[in-house]
């Protein structure tokens, strides 16, 4: 009889884990309703849960150029994450560095996007794509972050 009640306790753990788990995935979406800014008609910036931060969306140059398609971009202070998306036949990425921070997200072939997420203070920061060469080609921009 003390053995059910053991199993039925550690059932019971068991479930309000994994609903806690789910509960958490579903916290961490934004809102369809949060208001959308822009840094540039390319680029998107949307606020974060939990306390500021910003979701940025960039791209690299789809005709094989080694830039990206802006080369500024804003956002609040906390969790910045930026998602670059290659549309080019060349591998790009995207990293963050500045302010004591260095971060880099993962070199990407054509089609793939590179995500590279920091928690920023404000300040000025630069982006730019990791591959050997490019940074130093103009492949870069200034994250101004408030």
């Amino acid at each position: 009889m003390k053995a059910n009640r053991i199993y039925a306790a550690l059932a019971i753990v068991a479930v309000l884990a994994i609903a806690g788990c789910g509960s958490s995935k579903k916290s961490s979406s934004t809102s369809s309703s949060a208001p959308a800014t822009t840094s540039t008609p390319a680029t998107t910036s949307t606020p974060s849960s939990g306390g500021g931060g910003s979701s940025l969306k960039i791209s690299a140059d789809p005709n094989g150029n080694l830039k990206f398609n802006t080369s500024s971009l804003s956002a609040k202070a906390g969790n910045v994450t930026i998602t670059m998306s290659n549309p080019s036949s060349i591998p790009h990425g995207v990293a963050i560095e500045g302010s004591g921070v260095s971060k880099t997200g993962s070199t990407v072939n054509q089609g793939a996007s590179s995500t590279v997420s920091a928690k920023l203070k404000p300040g000025k920061y630069t982006f730019f794509c990791p591959v050997p060469g490019h940074r130093q080609a103009g492949m870069q921009g200034t994250l101004t972050v408030k």
